[in-house]
């Protein structure tokens, strides 16, 4: 398997694992979920944490439930030498919820979150209006299936060398899925 990033243990990608599956559990849960010393686990957590792999303590939040069930997703082509400049910008607003640059037709890609389509309408024509923008692409998602990861998946999947056949196969039979 090729590796890249700061190297962890296995003990640290199971306490990651937990801790990604609710981060509100102490030390004491954690060590007796993983059958180790309370001392041991505290240990390994600084060490995320001082290492930055463990960059905060969250919760995960159901929006829809708040009011904010239109979630879009804008593609946005910057003019040459404004993209850091613009997504610095656009990144402060507080109904975006990720700012990422990419590969293909657009340079940015903006998950936002809003109340209504007037608000989504309002930030589409303030973003085109911004003198950074050539053009966006904006796609409302209609029914999110997955929001989130579960880092214990991946620690799974990273321990086999497996194939994207396998991949499906595996979720094929899953238990999530049953």
């Amino acid at each position: 398997m090729v590796s890249r990033g700061i190297e962890i243990d296995e003990l640290d990608k199971l306490i990651l694992s937990e801790l990604s599956k609710d981060s509100t559990k102490g030390y004491t849960k954690i060590a007796e979920n993983l059958q180790r010393s309370h001392t041991t686990i505290k240990k390994h957590i600084d060490r995320l944490v001082n290492k930055g792999i463990i960059k905060k303590y969250t919760i995960e939040i159901d929006y829809e439930k708040l009011g904010y069930d239109i979630i879009a997703i804008i593609e946005i082509s910057i003019s040459q030498g404004k993209l850091i400049e613009f997504e610095e910008i656009i990144a402060r607003h507080p109904n975006v919820f990720g700012v990422w640059d990419v590969t293909g037709d657009y340079d940015a890609l903006v998950l936002v979150r809003f109340k209504t389509r007037k608000e989504l309408s309002e930030l589409i024509k303030i973003i085109l209006g911004s003198g950074y923008v050539i053009r966006t692409n904006t796609h409302v998602v209609l029914n999110p299936m997955k929001d989130g990861t579960d880092y214990g998946k991946i620690v799974e999947f990273e321990k086999q060398n497996i194939t994207t056949e396998d991949i499906l196969k595996f979720l094929k039979t899953s238990e999530d899925i049953h």
